[in-house]
């Protein structure tokens, strides 16, 4: 008998398996889930109301998955556009001093301005078809995930440790290779928390992002947003609480298929010099890494990144000598001018915009509504910041608690405000209690999460080494939390405090304008000015309230967030 040679492991990983076929079975399932929900994109607007929407729950498997897929895309394209703006705001100083400040005022819009402005444009690139609607729905969604990620990058590629930058260059590694090999592992852990936070911001707003209604224009997705848009409108609790399941199903789902696989991912490149014995784990990764199907597709793409590593790209005009002072200042004094003729030019427009039609007096109104609307988002962030940064420190520490805190936090955040409005409603008209006060809490009620995400991101990277040395020392109770723990995910909580008040800003359209049925409940502020505003189809009051929403929290940004966050990147960061 021929005794036949044993298969090595590299051979045996090209054999099909059991993690195979189970890969071949997702790939099919997407592939058929994304044609399925791909069919209505040609057909005519008309069709959205001539097939309306049906409270039956049988439809909510159907409707969850459009939102599924909506989600996805919109994430895809908020990871595109996080790569680019953050890479070139941290790599250049002039581009960051303009696009960080802009990043301040776009995470300061409410998605609500977003689609009165973008709807328009996005129907007539489809003139008469159900894509045009699709576009508004997914740019509503990216505009809710894409400015935390951005900034997220942002902060990580301004920390990257200056010792492993340089181990870089003793190594030979070009610009190209570093920013892959280092600077990107390095920030995805925070990136990956961030993505969940995003995307369940996304979930939060996924009433206004289905069902449109800006002036005479108005549809509705089918989607679970506009599912409970119409639940609302008819105050079908049954409906509410089916809503809320498929929500749940549908969050697990992300959290095993992409999460939670992806955090274990991005747990190896934690800044620590010893290996943790609770590192997370995930089925679906490990069918990535036992799986030749994904082996085979993803070798192509391995091969030109490393062809790419060993280029030497082109110096863009850039020499060995420094520029001269007073060129480099000359070049500084022209691009600030030219920032500062722009947006006084924008300024000017938006005035005379507004100006035509609307009286100075309201003007300053708004600005009283916008202080209101202030104090609500700052006492509401300093509550939050005490009760979710210990809380996230404690978890981030712990990897396994992580893994199970994960998803019912991101369940949390994801929960839209609108599903407690019959709560709410029935509970101020029957106590009689005050909107101003008690509409507020709903302002924090997805945002606060961005805060405990962050914070449990800093956490759990903190080096294993610093912990041991802490309890070397015998550092301990509030010593420790004073010199260790706040100190090392100082720079995490800014970066989750800055976006949970940029978005709580953004949910003050929610909070202050609650409705159920017939029955409206108001809230003084500036959410409620531009809610009030949309829904009637008022374009000039809808840009003057945008532009005085974005105006304030660039300014708090600008004296207070942005020198907290400096003074965090300086003294705090792991070196």
């Amino acid at each position: 008998m021929k005794i036949l040679p044993p298969i090595s492991i590299e051979a045996r990983r090209l054999l099909p398996g059991g993690w195979d076929l189970l890969a071949a079975v997702l790939v099919l399932g997407f592939v058929v889930a994304f044609a399925q929900a791909s069919r209505m994109l040609g057909q005519p607007l008309a069709v959205l109301t001539a097939a309306p929407l049906s409270l039956d729950p049988s439809h909510l498997p159907e409707y969850a998955l459009r939102t599924a897929l909506r989600m996805l895309i919109a994430m895809v394209v908020s990871l595109g556009f996080t790569f680019t703006y953050a890479t070139l705001a941290a790599k250049s100083a002039r581009a960051g001093s303009l696009l960080i400040p802009l990043l301040d005022i776009l995470q300061s819009v409410p998605i609500l301005s977003f689609i009165s402005v973008t709807t328009v444009f996005f129907l007539a690139l489809a003139p008469g078809r159900v894509f045009g609607a699709e576009l508004v729905c997914v740019f509503a969604l990216f505009t809710s995930q894409a400015w935390n990620m951005a900034f997220s990058f942002y902060q990580s590629l301004r920390t990257v440790p200056p010792e492993m930058i340089e181990a870089g260059r003793m190594f030979g590694l070009n610009g190209w290779a570093r920013f892959w090999r280092i600077e990107v592992p390095f920030a995805m852990p925070s990136l990956v928390w961030n993505m969940m936070m995003s995307m369940s911001g996304g979930w939060f707003f996924l009433v206004v992002s289905e069902a449109v209604s800006v002036g005479t224009t108005s549809f509705a997705l089918p989607g679970v947003g506009s599912y409970i848009a119409l639940a609302i409108a008819q105050k079908n609790i049954p409906a509410i609480f089916w809503a809320i399941g498929t929500m749940l199903v549908v969050i697990l789902i992300f959290d095993q298929l992409m999460f939670r696989p992806l955090v274990a991912w991005a747990f190896r490149f934690r800044v620590d010099q010893e290996q943790s014995d609770d590192e997370p784990e995930s089925w679906m990764l490990t069918m990535f890494r036992r799986t030749s199907l994904f082996d085979a597709a993803g070798a192509p793409l391995e091969h030109f990144m490393r062809w790419t590593y060993r280029l030497q790209p082109p110096s863009f005009g850039q020499s060995n000598m420094p520029a001269a002072p007073l060129v480099s200042r000359a070049a500084n004094g022209i691009w600030y001018l030219a920032i500062t003729l722009a947006l006084g030019f924008a300024a000017w427009r938006i005035y005379e915009f507004s100006a035509a039609t609307l009286p100075i007096h309201e003007v300053l109104n708004v600005f009283a509504l916008g202080f209101i609307t202030m104090i609500r988002v700052f006492v509401l962030i300093a509550l939050a910041s005490v009760i979710w940064t210990p809380i996230g420190i404690y978890v981030g520490l712990r990897p396994k608690l992580a893994s199970i805190v994960q998803p019912l936090a991101q369940f949390l955040a994801a929960f839209p405000a609108n599903l407690l409005f019959p709560l709410v409603v029935v509970g101020i008209v029957t106590f009689q209690l005050n909107p101003d006060i008690w509409l507020s809490p709903l302002m924090v009620l997805g945002t606060q999460w961005y805060i405990l995400f962050n914070v449990i991101a800093g956490a759990s990277g903190l080096p294993r080494d610093m912990r041991d040395a802490g309890e070397n020392f015998g550092v301990r109770g509030w010593l420790w939390w004073r010199k260790i723990a706040l100190p090392a995910v100082f720079p995490f909580y800014v970066t989750g405090a800055i976006t949970a008040s940029g978005g709580s800003w953004n949910a003050a359209i929610v909070a202050e304008f609650v409705n159920w049925g017939q029955q409206t409940l108001h809230a003084h502020g500036l959410g409620d000015y531009i809610q009030r505003a949309s829904v009637s189809g008022d374009f000039h009051r809808v840009v003057l309230g945008t532009a005085v929403m974005a105006a304030l929290v660039s300014v708090i940004n600008r004296i207070f967030w942005r020198p907290l966050y400096w003074y965090a990147e300086r003294k705090f960061r792991l070196t």
